[in-house]
């Protein structure tokens, strides 16, 4: 039994925190974990599929039975040293207040029921409903229990997400001259003690000119960026020029474009990959599928290929308009062609390349806004030699309903892997489709 004086916490956790990380039962230090009979229902539904969140409730039942083996729970296991107990607890009746309130008979009602009747076994001790459902959250408060959100994965500055390039006004002209000329600067000819991060971008003004410059971990320079086209695609504003310069890098193996829709995140990604195709084996471009408005990939017609082409679209879009940047006769336009026919050149669903190993590949992942960061890492940790990752995403535009700013992939990568050699993110701002589409994203 779980001791009714200890002054730890007792944890009830959801379905969806399983399944968005399957190792949450390990993150709540010497605490003790209640889990709903409901929850291993629901995750039963979980268990068959290719997507990760199969992949979460698979490994959360393996981990399950590790824990308990042939023994019987008898009233909690232990987690470990450190850790607190783990315990199943079964179905437990409406209370008056459940029952008035809420008429049906569901799995989030009876994970209620649950948390309720912990809360007044256990008063001595603080009983916390986690759950990644914000509704779920309002339910358990308006019965006076506590309810939170899963936050061990969580981003605590997301100021970190905004800020990518930094902009000196004022400037003094003989260092812009100086860039100019030898291409590089030191941190110290700025300020002794100056310390950019690693490839921190720069725009360096004055009154009469203005110059562009990344900060080198390696060489521990600031070195001059130039504005260079990729594969027909030219740079419209020093945010693009330095996705550019970044996506063109090759010491850089991992890199994160976040931005408004518009900005051009996925176009100058795929022109880098085309760009550099002889440097790799296969140019990988593919996006997770989240159906909006409750409606699966069941609710569309067709076989599964005309079910997917929906959400594949926008990234042959982007494929068009650098196409289209040539001639239909051009070798760069004939090129490209080729390498699709070819397979070199790919753009499948993300769930289609799970589990592969990626070796010398250019891989391109649209919408990461949408990935948990146990996806993000499951994703990054199949790159194999000479692979390069680039992460795009608008962190204003989530569609998945148990992620959010601060808990998406997206923002939890580019909050760890700050300041990494091999990492860069540009946080692109200006949109560039037009003044109408510019003037809806800011305004509507």
């Amino acid at each position: 039994m779980l001791s009714k004086t200890s002054k730890s916490k007792i944890f009830i956790l959801d379905t969806n925190v399983i399944l968005h990380d399957h190792t949450s039962i390990y993150q709540f230090q010497d605490n003790d974990i209640i889990l709903p009979i409901t929850v291993l229902e629901e995750l039963d539904k979980f268990k068959r599929g290719n997507d990760l969140i199969n992949y979460q409730a698979r490994e959360f039942v393996r981990v399950l039975d590790e824990i308990v083996g042939d023994e019987l729970f008898n009233g909690g296991k232990s987690l470990g040293k450190g850790k607190g107990k783990l315990r199943i607890e079964t179905g437990k009746p409406f209370s008056d207040a459940i029952i008035a309130s809420f008429r049906e008979d569901i799995p989030d009602h009876r994970i209620l029921a649950i948390a309720e009747y912990t809360k007044n076994t256990y008063p001595k001790r603080k009983t916390i409903l986690v759950t990644k459902d914000i509704n779920l959250r309002m339910k358990a408060k308006s019965l006076g229990i506590i309810a939170e959100d899963y936050k061990t994965d969580q981003v605590t500055d997301t100021n970190v997400l905004d800020k990518t390039v930094t902009t000196f006004d004022n400037f003094n002209d003989s260092l812009i001259a100086h860039l100019y000329e030898k291409g590089l600067l030191s941190p110290e000819e700025i300020n002794k003690d100056f310390k950019p991060e690693a490839n921190e971008c720069f725009i360096f003004k004055s009154n009469s000119s203005s110059v562009l410059a990344r900060f080198d971990p390696k060489s521990k320079k600031i070195l001059r960026v130039e504005k260079k086209p990729a594969y027909g695609i030219k740079p419209r504003n020093a945010e693009q020029t330095f996705s550019l310069d970044v996506l063109l890098d090759p010491e850089l193996k991992l890199i994160a474009l976040t931005g408004k829709a518009g900005t051009g995140k996925t176009l100058l990604a795929l022109a880098a990959a085309i760009e550099q195709h002889t440097n790799f084996d296969q140019i990988l471009l593919a996006r997770p599928i989240v159906a909006l408005s409750n409606r699966d990939l069941g609710f569309l017609p067709g076989d599964a290929s005309e079910k997917i082409n929906p959400y594949m679209q926008p990234l042959f879009d982007n494929l068009s308009v650098i196409k289209h940047a040539f001639n239909s006769r051009s070798k760069e336009y004939l090129k490209i062609e080729e390498l699709q026919k070819e397979e070199k050149l790919v753009i499948t669903p993300l769930a289609y390349i799970r589990g592969r190993s990626l070796s010398n590949a250019f891989f391109i992942i649209d919408e990461a806004q949408n990935l948990t960061p146990h996806e993000i890492k499951t994703i990054i940790t199949r790159a194999g030699e000479g692979t390069k990752m680039v992460f795009t995403g608008d962190l204003q535009q989530i569609d998945s309903p148990y992620l959010d700013m601060k808990s998406n992939g997206l923002a939890y990568m580019t909050d760890r892997m700050k300041n990494q050699e091999v990492f860069a993110h540009i946080n692109l701002i200006k949109g560039e489709r037009s003044y109408l589409a510019e003037l809806a994203s800011d305004l509507l």
